[in-house]
This record gives structure tokens, sequence and C-alpha cells, in this order.
């Protein structure tokens, strides 16, 4: 999972995408990159925070009316400088690219690129596969010059890429001398919105992004999002175009809703927000359901996701609503941190339970989600230590089970603990006396209760193991997850995957 921004303004854009990068940070911890254009490409990466990475020495080199941003969460290829997006390539005119999303068939068109094309690929990064995709294609036209015939051009290289890529991405794109490109994979898995600003000379500034909560503070208005399979162009003088090249069954991945975005966002014209909101509903009509002589005493979230669902779920409970646990806002989010260590050391530094709240109380802690169950678990024990009578956890997410490729860090069964052990086990390896999941079909129907969204079925293929692109089999699963563990491992991927298709 990571974030993205293009900006087309008239007037310089580095500012407004390092502040929308800021906003985009919860989506990408590793690194993140700037690339915009004034005759010639002018970049700046770097590993960690935003905060850090852009200064006041390498900001003012960000010249240009035109840009794209990325934070990063790797989910595909390594951990070093060079696999820091937007990656760029100087043929044809000179491109830039970010992307957001994860190919399946990744191995299959690196072989092809690299063994019958005869192209260098200089990374592991799927990025550079789509890139060069839409390069490749971009080369072979030769448009007249004028911006009709060039969009022309980019209809042609982004069918390229639906043609031969697999999987999940939105990609925002910079063309030196020519505009900004977007666009989105058929099945809209993974978001992209865009927005307006109406200048006072009548001139328009267009932004796209993976969430809208930069939109207001920048003065931009929300205008819709990029449709599945849909591209658009934003030429040098500031002209709009737009083309839906292909169509397909809208399945935005509901994971967005449950975790990655910030509430305060727009997704595919749903409101995470409500939408959280009624995740909490639903759980509290299924406890009553369930377990309709438990009444706990307090409802404390695990911060700070599940803040809104608690909140929902306690006022329908009539139960008191407590933020019971601490979080420090200084660190991470201990879902996309490297390793399972990391990740249960990053839990006790940042939360810390407030014991007046909790100690002699029957305290029901609501969370996200349970993906590895190591997070939950040190959270129950805290909870536990400082004194609570009962404990029960409800998680507004059904048991994760299956790996995700379209872009979300579960590369393994084995990582998963929903995959390995029934609730009756789970529950007592947590620790808690009473563990309860949201239904599947109650989490669809808090995400599309609402809202003129037109999805027709959210991608769950984490819950239920139905892969939208329906190309993952058990040897592709077995595949990408061997790919998975080399990345973290550090492993030569490529001479992997030369072994393995030979």
């Amino acid at each position: 999972m990571c974030g993205i921004v293009g900006i087309k303004a008239n007037r310089p854009v580095a500012a407004e995408i390092y502040d929308s990068l800021i906003h985009l940070q919860h989506r990408g911890q590793d690194a993140a990159g700037i690339m915009t254009y004034e005759q010639r490409m002018h970049a700046a990466k770097g590993t960690g925070f935003v905060r850090d990475i852009f200064t006041e020495e390498n900001m003012p080199r960000l010249l240009g009316n035109t840009g794209i941003g990325h934070t990063r969460y790797p989910t595909h290829g390594g951990f070093s400088h060079e696999e820091i997006q937007p990656f760029w390539t100087e043929v044809p005119y000179g491109i830039a690219l970010a992307h957001n999303g994860n190919l399946v068939n990744y191995s299959e068109l690196a072989e092809e690129i690299t063994d019958k094309q005869k192209r260098y690929l200089n990374t592991r990064s799927d990025t550079e596969v789509i890139l060069h995709l839409f390069s490749e294609a971009l080369s072979r036209t030769n448009p007249a010059d004028s911006n009709g015939d060039f969009f022309e051009s980019v209809c042609q290289a982004v069918e390229n890429v639906m043609d031969h890529a697999s999987g999940a991405y939105s990609a925002v794109s910079t063309i030196v001398g020519k505009g900004l490109v977007v666009f989105r994979d058929p099945h809209g898995i993974r978001p992209l919105a865009k927005g307006v600003r109406k200048n006072p000379d009548g001139t328009e500034d267009y932004i796209f992004a993976s969430e809208t909560t930069m939109f207001y503070a920048l003065g931009y208005t929300l205008t819709g999002n990029v449709l599945p399979g849909e591209v658009i162009f934003i030429s040098e003088s500031g002209r709009y175009y737009s083309r839906r090249l292909r169509t397909a069954e809208f399945s935005p991945c509901i994971f967005e809703y449950v975790y990655f975005s910030r509430p305060d966002t727009m997704m595919n014209d749903v409101s995470v927000y409500r939408s959280r909101l009624r995740m909490g509903q639903n759980l509290a009509e299924s406890w009553l359901k369930k377990h309709p002589d438990v009444v706990p005493d307090i409802v404390i979230p695990a911060p700070s996701t599940a803040n809104t669902a608690a909140l929902s779920m306690a006022h329908k409970l009539g139960v008191r609503y407590s933020e019971g646990l601490y979080k420090n806002p200084f660190i991470g989010r201990t879902f996309i941190m490297p390793g399972q260590r990391e990740r249960k050391k990053s839990v006790r530094y940042k939360l810390v339970p407030q014991e007046i709240e909790i100690r002699d109380k029957k305290v029901m802690i609501v969370d996200d989600s349970i993906v590895r169950g190591t997070t939950s678990r040190e959270i129950v024990k805290m909870v536990r230590e400082f004194g609570a009578k009962e404990v029960y956890f409800v998680s507004a997410c059904p048991p994760v089970k299956f790996p995700c490729f379209y872009g979300v860090d579960m590369p393994t069964k084995s990582e998963l603990i929903a995959a390995q052990q029934d609730v009756s086990h789970i529950e007592k390896y947590m620790g808690v006396d009473i563990l309860m999941y949201q239904e599947l079909a109650d989490l669809e129907e808090a995400v599309t209760r609402k809202g003129d969204h037109h999805i027709d079925r959210p991608c769950m293929a984490c819950l239920d193991g139905k892969y939208i692109t329906q190309d993952v089999d058990d040897d592709k699963m077995r595949e990408m997850e061997i790919m998975r563990e080399k990345h973290r491992n550090g492993d030569d991927l490529w001479q992997w995957s030369k072994k393995s298709s030979s």
C-alpha cells in the first residue's frame, strides 16, 4: 500500500505535492519521492518520513508546474534507494511514473522484458515494469504535434499496460513538455480521486491522489474519481482529456475502509468515517445476538483506526466509550513495520494503558482487524496487566485468511493467524474471555450501504479467497509468497526468478 499524488497547475507544484505527501504519510512510512519538470526532470527522494526527506536545500530544486509524488510501503521490490518512486526514463520525451498497487504477473513480465525484449530492469519493483510497458508503447507511436493526437498515443500506451499487466494499479505520470497522465486498472482495486481548483484568471489546476484529505487545505474541490479502466491526460496548456478504455466489475479493496485510509477521506464516493460507524453498528447488533447477557463496563478502541467503530459500537450497546489506551503519535503504524520483532516491540512503545479506565472493569477492546495476531495479543496482555477483570476483543474485520496480492502486506498464509487456527484457538492465544469477528456480509453492507458509489462488489480476496483478476491459483500463490520472502531477506530476486522459470 502506497500513497500517490499528481498535480498539474498554473504555478509551481513542489510545495503542494509535499503537503499532499504529508497527508498520505499513513499509507507509507519507508520512503518518499517527488519528481517535477521544467524543461527537464527534477527529483528528490529518500528513506524515512516525508518531513525528513524534503528540506530547504532540495525543495527549491523541484521546479515546474507539473509533478508527482509517492510515499512508499513496499509489497514488491527491495528496500534500496533505487527502489524509491517515482521512477523515470528518458525515452521517449522523459517520463516519470509512480503507482500504488501490485502486479500478480510481475515475474512473467520481468522475464519477457529482460530475456525476450533485451531491455534492462534496474530494480525489482513492479512499478518499473509498468513504466516500461507504458513508455515502450508510447515510443512506437508518432503523434502529430497536437494535444489530441498525443492523447491518442497515450491511450495506446495505457492500453498496452492493460493488455499485459494483471493486478492492481493506480498510476500518475509526468511527460516532459507534454503534461500529466493518470490511469487506473479496470477493476479499480486501488483508489485514485480527482479534484479541481479554479483560479481568478479562469484557468484550472488539477490534482489526483490516493485520498482526498489534502484537497480542502490546498483549495481543491473533489470532482469524483478516476474511473476503473480510465486514462486522463492534462496537456501542458491545461487541456483536459479522458477516456475509459476498459470496463470490468468495479471491485475496490475493502481493507482501505477497514484500516488503511484516513477516516476523513471520501473513497470511491463512500465516506470512510461513515463506513466505520456502520461497522460498529453491525458489530453491536451481532454482539447482542451472540452474547445478550454479557455487558462490558467500557468499550475502548485499539487506537486510532478503530476509534470510529468503537465509538459507534459503544453507543449502540449503551456502554461508556473510553480511550483507555493512549497512543504515542510519534510511533509509526505497526501493521506496516517490517518484521514481527519490530511490530511486537513497537506496540508497547506506541500504546500505554490508562489504569484508571481499566482496573476492575470488564473491558471490550475494539480493533480494526486481526492479521498476524501479534499486536492484538500484546494489547490484551497490557490491559490484563493494568487490572482488567475481563477482556473481550472485537474485530471490525472478518478473519483474514488469505494473502493479498494487490498491494497489502499479507504475504504468506503462515503469517495469518486465522489461516492457521479457528476462533477458539485464537481466543486462547490472545488470552481473551470472548473473541468476536465481524461477519463478512456485515462488513460489505457497512461499506456499500450509503453513497452513489457504483461498487459492484468490493475486493475481499484476503477474507474470502476470491481474487478479482482470476489468475491466482495455488502455484501462483506459492510463487508470490516465495518472492515476498526473498524481498524481505534481500535475496537476489531476479536470479531466483530466472531459475524458477527455467
